[in-house]
């Protein structure tokens, strides 16, 4: 009778879209750290704290050895993989891994969606990010960077630029057929977190750490997530199968461009382009580095999605409402590449 009112109370508190999804057959899942470095701080004044409110004082130590810039790692590894190499999913600045999760509003996510399609995936929390935690202000001198509840609305291209975003909700300004589920702004905001300016070197070594450890790989990267994958390519490229670059926030080096030839890339753009000279700078940057690779016999592809009918995209196209359409165009491209058995 217990194991009968347990399994109905769960029932109750799951939404309809998750019943409604056939159940996931893995091998077998876990996570792990990678990368980082010890560091030494001394000279530090001894300090009193209270750990606890109402508890007796303690000294702090703040002299010793510390644990920094390390990487947290999830996969998912599928019953039956339709492929050899896995997915590692690359998320965005002051974002984390959950970028690839459960959209904001409650939809499935790209994570889940490859694994369903039979892929096999590793979602990071990139290096200051999330589950790999931060480095002490010892460590990391410089302030992290935080963003306003405005930000993402109005550089994302959810809104059409700089004031489309108001206090007020039923105030604020969309590009026209946008596809973000903007209902579900507030929540999605709760997903950011802080990032460094300092911190570039420390997050590709940890990248580096990470395709040493689980590849051969495809790297599926968004925005500055996709500079970090160029770089971390640009090391090992033997050990990269392929690129998916969804609107990289990139400012690569071309005369490096050559390392990946032999590493099909696949770059994807959103909608709106054109109306934020950011986004058509880092599509120039991203467009120069995957021509220059081609002149070296390399192999690039480059999906704007307006193009193929598949409009109103912002930045966050893991996110929008159409994001199954979109996940389907990267699918399709990796076992084109002869990525999958199929």
């Amino acid at each position: 009778m217990l194991k009968a009112f347990t399994a109905l109370a769960l029932a109750a508190t799951i939404s309809i879209p998750a019943l409604a999804q056939q159940p996931m057959a893995l091998r077998d899942m876990g996570s792990f750290h990678v990368g980082g470095r010890a560091v030494e701080i001394s000279g530090q004044p001894v300090k009193e704290i209270q750990r606890v409110a109402g508890g007796p004082m303690s000294k702090l130590d703040l002299n010793g050895v510390y644990t920094a810039e390390q990487m947290y790692a999830q996969y998912f590894l599928v019953q039956n993989p339709k492929s050899q190499w896995p997915v590692l999913m690359w998320h965005g600045g002051g974002l984390t891994g959950a970028t690839y999760e459960t959209t904001p509003d409650g939809r499935e996510g790209w994570r889940d969606m490859l694994i369903r399609k039979g892929w096999d995936v590793y979602v990071t929390d990139a290096t200051e990010r999330g589950r790999s935690g931060f480095a002490s202000p010892l460590i990391w001198k410089d302030d992290p960077v935080f963003l306003t509840a405005s930000d993402p609305w109005e550089r994302f291209r959810i809104g059409p630029g700089a004031g489309s975003w108001n206090k007020d909700p039923a105030l604020r300004k969309l590009l026209p057929g946008n596809q973000f589920p903007i209902e579900a702004y507030d929540n999605f905001l709760k997903q950011i977190v802080p990032r460094w300016l300092s911190t570039d070197r420390a997050i590709i070594d940890a990248y580096v750490a990470l395709i040493d450890k689980v590849c051969p790989c495809i790297v599926l990267a968004h925005s500055q997530g996709g500079h970090f994958a160029f770089r971390a390519i640009e090391q090992r490229p033997d050990k990269v199968k392929a690129l998916v670059s969804v609107e990289p926030a990139a400012s690569p080096d071309v005369s490096k461009a050559k390392a990946l030839k032999d590493v099909p890339m696949l770059l994807v753009y959103g909608d709106y382009i054109e109306q934020d000279p950011r986004w058509v700078d880092y599509r120039k940057n991203a467009l120069a580095y995957a021509a220059e690779m081609k002149s070296a016999g390399g192999s690039f592809d480059v999906v704007n999605l307006p193009e193929q009918g598949i409009k109103g995209n912002s930045h966050m196209l893991m996110m929008d409402k159409n994001n199954r359409e979109i996940l389907e165009v990267i699918d399709k491209w990796m076992v084109a590449k002869g990525l999958a058995q199929r």
